[in-house]
């Protein structure tokens, strides 16, 4: 899989599977709260000042994907795929949207993060305070050391910024600040998650064109923090994605939390960001011409839009391998990932058609 596809994955896939949410699998349903209108729990959702919390979040999926195996060609073929760092993201990618995964995170203002993914028996994490940048795998005892520079530090927003983790806050603040009149919003019956009482904000698609039957949003009554967000497929009940906090506390964590030491044997990697004239250094010199990059040719609105990126962002050899073959279908015109909530189609050019739309949709735009 080329660097390109990975590069537009987590822009265009991940947030298509993550844009519903459900409430926790044990969530109380007869909070008595004050009432109020869908639009009022959607500007409660855009006042949200928390900056300072920790709690363990539950991701789970149940895509449809196939389940693959551990043994034989099919995982020797998933090996193979491992050779480069851009099949191992992949893979690592294909891991995160199945099964169930749980995380601790902890936030202190924008620029104090860490995050602890919980793998079996490993665990990585992402430990920032202020310039200084950590990520750790103890599975592989490894450590990166990056220094961001100050201005990264001082406009970062560790609760709306990029992270091992997904939160519901960021997913929420994404969804809700791109609503058009495609969407019907509402409200489900008041709830609590993670002890905490909370509206239920449910956007449904006014069109029958799309994956998505309907995302709910639980909201924090008392400061309209987001505190799980998952999608249902449409004709389902049964929350196809959702990531809610199963514990969650609004108290500063603990300062120590954000600093790290790599532990006894582990290899260490200083990481150096490029500087600005290494950046102008880089750039096309006077009388030459720059390679234009392509970018993703988005066709379709809203609910039913298909992202289009170019031609040999997936290589040929890709399709050959028998891993990929049991992840897809053939088609006509290729050969397409099939999810309750996504499909991407792979044309035999390259090219990569991704939305929540039926296949149809997307040999459509492949076509046109």
């Amino acid at each position: 899989m080329s660097r390109v596809l990975l590069r537009w994955l987590p822009a265009v896939v991940v947030p298509v599977l993550i844009a519903g949410g459900t409430l926790a699998a044990n969530a109380v349903t007869d909070i008595t709260l004050p009432t109020k209108t869908p639009d009022q729990v959607v500007a409660l959702v855009a006042s949200d000042s928390v900056n300072a919390f920790s709690g363990t979040l539950q991701q789970s999926s149940d895509l449809g994907l196939p389940e693959l195996p551990t043994t034989g060609p099919a995982a020797g073929a998933a090996g193979s795929m491992g050779a480069s760092s851009a099949d191992a993201a992949a893979a690592s990618a294909l891991e995160l949207l199945s099964g169930s995964h749980t995380a601790r995170i902890y936030t202190d203002g924008p620029t104090k993060e860490r995050v602890q993914v919980m793998d079996t028996l490993a665990e990585r994490d992402l430990v920032r305070s202020g310039t200084e940048l950590w990520l750790y795998d103890s599975q592989k005892a490894t450590a990166t050391h990056v220094t961001l520079p100050s201005a990264s530090a001082k406009h970062a927003d560790s609760t709306h910024s990029d992270s091992t983790v997904t939160t519901p806050a960021q997913l929420a603040h994404k969804l809700l600040t791109n609503l058009t009149p495609s969407t019907t919003v509402s409200l489900g019956a008041n709830t609590s998650v993670a002890g905490h009482s909370a509206y239920d904000l449910v956007l449904t698609p006014r069109t029958s064109g799309t994956l998505i039957g309907s995302v709910s949003i639980a909201v924090d009554a008392q400061n309209g923090f987001p505190l799980s967000v998952a999608l249902t497929a449409r004709g389902t009940k049964a929350p196809a994605f959702s990531v809610a906090f199963s514990d969650l506390s609004y108290q500063a964590p603990s300062a120590d939390l954000f600093s790290f030491s790599p532990p006894a044997g582990t290899t260490v990697k200083q990481q150096a960001l490029p500087t600005k004239s290494q950046l102008q250094a880089s750039a096309p010199s006077a009388g030459t011409t720059a390679k234009p990059v392509e970018k993703p040719i988005v066709t379709g609105t809203d609910w039913s839009t298909v992202v289009q990126l170019p031609a040999g962002t997936v290589q040929a050899s890709l399709l050959k391998l028998p891993l990929l073959s049991q992840l897809t279908t053939s088609v006509a015109g290729g050969r397409v990932i099939s999810t309750t909530l996504v499909n991407v189609l792979l044309t035999a050019d390259g090219r990569v058609f991704v939305g929540s739309v039926p296949v149809a949709a997307l040999q459509a735009a492949a076509a046109g």
